[in-house]
């Protein structure tokens, strides 16, 4: 035969009492364990700080147009032809490094040809030494200006 508690003075049974009891006891052990969840949370971190997010890269453009003299294509010498195979080189090396989206020419005559080179860096200052590093510059055979950049749409290959 089961034992069956019964009503106390208060108007619960035993079991009643017994069953509140451990619910009350949960909640209070959850409440503690919280707190020190909720106080582990609000305690200085003792790893170090995140690494800055890394700053995206700017985009430029810079311009180039032949000096004067080489408008005639009678007028290139082998040096001056020397320095746009270093160009060349120079560009083809930062595009393959990621630094330069984009460079090339028009095909127009020697005094209305231009070159651009679109390319990423840090800031002006950046790009300002990379445009006045390329070899055709350093050479004298081209004149560069320098342009802040935004590509806005581009073809998907």
């Amino acid at each position: 035969m089961m034992a069956t508690s019964k009503p106390s003075a208060g108007g619960m049974s035993m079991r009643h009492r017994f069953t509140l009891a451990l619910a009350q006891l949960g909640l209070m052990i959850g409440a503690a364990v919280a707190g020190v969840v909720t106080a582990q949370a609000d305690a200085p971190a003792a790893v170090a700080e995140p690494a800055p997010a890394a700053v995206k890269p700017q985009q430029f453009l810079y311009v180039l147009r032949l000096v004067p003299r080489l408008h005639d294509d009678g007028a290139w010498t082998d040096a001056d032809n020397a320095a746009v195979s270093r160009h060349f080189g120079h560009l083809k090396q930062a595009t393959a490094g990621g630094r330069v989206i984009l460079a090339g020419r028009t095909t127009e005559p020697g005094d209305k040809t231009i070159g651009l080179v679109i390319f990423e860096a840090a800031d002006e200052d950046d790009a300002r030494r990379f445009m006045e590093s390329d070899p055709a510059v350093v050479a004298g055979i081209m004149t560069a200006t320098l342009h802040p950049y935004a590509i806005a749409l581009q073809r998907k290959d």
